[in-house]
């Protein structure tokens, strides 16, 4: 009997260890993989070793949140272009911040041909998802230059902040846009999750955030998701196009190219 206890608590630990990757024990545990952390960083670093052309190619999709199918046809339809330098992830990789939901869907976009950033979604920081967010990827607001432009990635998350008047951080954006000498990039491009038009957005910073992009001088064009359409105006005036991208399950994405001085996008069903 000693020997059928010991043989089925063997059976109940080899199950519960084969298993262990299909459940979060708590809705706050974080479980990654060393390769599923620092992934902004470590996408970045591959873009870095891509030479930009004078005409960028990008891919703008977001809102996968539960949507795994939409996000897999997405990677295979994104694979299909002969050439893009990146993908950008408009936010709402989760639907309720659980790590196991990044998870998935890093697991569905590792198999792009090209890196992919992330800004990051209300959704995402829902529960433990602000942790999760900043241990698989990184920081909120960042930015980086490639090519001629100026990518700006900033939390415009407001409503999970309380409306606190400091999201988004309209100081770091400020101090993005300052050209400084040596600087090659002409130009600068705003990604966010969160438009300032919508009610999540703190009412306060709204036309604070779009005079900012606009005395700049530097930018005419600020990325979006969240709205779960597509919607492209200048909202404004007619210096900064406000361009929002579908969500996943609408089986669609943008295709974005971008010149010194202009660009040109293209809505993609798939």
């Amino acid at each position: 009997m000693r020997k059928f206890y010991s043989l089925l608590l063997f059976l109940s630990l080899a199950l519960l260890s084969a298993c262990e990757e299909l459940f979060e024990y708590h809705p706050n545990q974080i479980i990654l993989n060393e390769d599923e952390r620092n992934l902004t960083a470590r996408n970045l670093a591959r873009l870095q070793q891509q030479q930009p052309g004078d005409t960028l190619h990008l891919l703008v999709m977001g809102d996968t949140q539960r949507f795994y199918d939409a996000a897999e046809a997405f990677v295979d339809k994104a694979n299909t272009f002969p050439y893009i330098d990146f993908v950008i992830h408009q936010g709402d990789i989760s639907d309720f911040g659980m790590s196991q939901e990044f998870r998935w869907v890093h697991d569905i976009m590792k198999g792009l041909k090209w890196p992919y950033l992330t800004v990051v979604g209300n959704h995402d920081l829902l529960a433990n998802g602000r942790k999760v967010y900043e241990q698989m990827y990184g920081a909120f607001n960042y930015s980086f230059d490639y090519g001629h432009t100026r990518f700006m990635f900033i939390d415009t998350n407001s409503m999970e902040y309380n409306y606190n008047g400091k999201v988004p951080d309209i100081d770091w954006l400020d101090k993005q846009l300052l050209h400084q000498e040596g600087d090659t990039w002409q130009q600068a491009i705003a990604v966010s999750h969160i438009p300032p038009y919508d009610t999540d957005f703190d009412a306060d910073l709204e036309k604070v955030f779009h005079n900012t992009l606009k005395e700049s001088e530097r930018v005419q064009l600020s990325l979006h998701g969240h709205i779960h359409g597509f919607r492209a105006d200048f909202r404004y005036d007619e210096d900064v196009l406000y361009l929002a991208t579908s969500t996943v399950k609408e089986r669609e994405f943008t295709y974005l190219k971008v010149w010194e001085g202009g660009y040109s996008f293209e809505r993609v069903a798939y």
